[in-house]
């Protein structure tokens, strides 16, 4: 499992540990990964995705995981993030195709 956020694409970075003395030795700074279940209100059921802290507080402040994943790009994104992101796409373009025929 790859440690990397699956929404934002955060992933480890390297930097240095300082000592009293001022020696440096190399380290990694690994990302606050979480095993979570989103609930999708459009497709009805619980993704399961592995993100970070901070990419869990983003999708609660942009409104849920189907707000986020229609403004987040499509870069960034895990392919499985990419495939849920297009079934919401798929399944709100039918919508709005019905409610027009309506």
């Amino acid at each position: 499992m790859s440690r990397r956020c699956e929404l934002t694409g955060k992933g480890p970075m390297v930097g240095n540990n300082s000592s009293h003395a001022n020696n440096k030795t190399k380290r990694r700074y690994l990302p606050n990964l979480n095993d979570v279940t989103l609930q999708s209100e459009a497709l009805g059921r619980g993704i399961k995705l592995r993100i970070s802290a901070a990419a869990l507080r983003s999708v609660d402040h942009r409104g849920g995981l189907d707000a986020y994943l229609a403004k987040a790009k499509d870069v960034e994104l895990s392919p499985a993030a990419l495939k849920v992101k297009k079934e919401i796409a798929k399944l709100s373009s039918t919508a709005a195709a019905a409610v027009l025929e309506a």
